[in-house]
């Protein structure tokens, strides 16, 4: 079933992602329905969405929120967050639970994955994104692959998070290695294409900013975005290590965070967008200041000035 009319799915729907992603579909007039573990999370969408509770680890919430949908969108991801979630758990086996159900369904499939997703990158997340795309793809189902580079948002809400309990902006490792950050409204308009236009299946669309900064400057453009005093505070690579190792007993998503803030701050973290938009020239591509901006103007009432 890939009837326009047919409702759409969004798994991950209340995420930040997936909030925008929902949000532009409604209003274009689609029908759209939300999976996701925790309702009361859903009061901020749009009024007419459809939220079905259920979680994507069990086979069967997923095949009664995918009955008769005509889209599947995976927003999901399992870095982090209640309920012991992990990326094996939910990237990988979440995932597969969705294409499953899409196949019986007979439902298109968008996939939010990761640029550089790869089956021995030194991320959990990545391989666990990289075993999804491989089982869509040698799925039945018709499939977009929409990769993304790094949140923006959700890099300048841990920095201005830091800023507001210390003074300053919290920078794991040394803050060298250039990365590139997405607006994460750029990456929802890819989405919503993906969504509405059937020339794009079996097709992988790489998402990126249009520069690539070390954390150092990131921070510094935070600071400015929330008119604060440019002060850093790095945590050392050894102690990003040693968070790493200690803090898996008792936690493994902040073991995870660590172990993923020290590959950030080693590995090639940057994009290319010249392809992108070569394919795409007609649609947005937001600045880094530009998307902070936009990003303060949001949550400045939460940080002191």
């Amino acid at each position: 079933m890939t009837d326009g009319a047919a409702p759409v799915l969004v798994a991950g729907g209340t995420g930040r992602l997936g909030t925008v992603v929902v949000e532009r579909l409604v209003a274009r007039g689609r029908h759209v329905r939300v999976l996701t573990r925790h309702p009361e999370r859903a009061a901020h969408l749009p009024a007419t969405v459809d939220v079905i509770q259920g979680d994507v680890r069990r086979e069967g919430d997923v095949e009664r929120a995918t009955s008769g949908a005509g889209v599947v969108v995976s927003a999901v991801h399992g870095f982090a967050g209640p309920g012991k979630v992990s990326p094996d758990s939910i990237d990988r086996l979440g995932n597969a639970n969705l294409i499953a159900a899409a196949e019986r369904a007979g439902s298109g499939v968008i996939l939010l994955s990761v640029v550089g997703a790869s089956a021995n990158h030194s991320m959990e997340l990545f391989r666990a994104k990289h075993a999804a795309e491989q089982r869509l793809i040698g799925s039945t189902v018709p499939w977009t692959i929409v990769g993304a580079t790094a949140f923006l948002e959700l890099w300048a809400t841990i920095m201005g998070d830091s800023l507001r309990k210390s003074g300053k902006a919290l920078v794991f490792g040394r803050g060298r290695n250039p990365i590139n950050f997405v607006a994460v409204d750029d990456v929802a308009v890819y989405v919503d294409l993906a969504v509405s236009d059937p020339a794009l299946r079996g097709h992988r669309i790489d998402v990126g900013g249009p520069e690539n900064v070390t954390f150092d400057d990131f921070a510094h453009r935070v600071a400015r975005a929330l008119d604060r005093p440019a002060q850093i505070r790095h945590i050392p690579r050894p102690a990003l290590r040693a968070m790493t190792a200690l803090a898996r007993p008792v936690s493994a998503a902040a073991s995870r965070q660590a172990s993923a803030a020290l590959v950030m701050d080693t590995t090639d973290m940057t994009f290319d967008s010249s392809e992108l938009r070569r394919l795409f020239p007609d649609q947005p591509w937001t600045s880094i200041e530009n998307a902070l901006q936009r990003w303060a103007s949001s949550t400045r009432s939460t940080v002191p000035g």
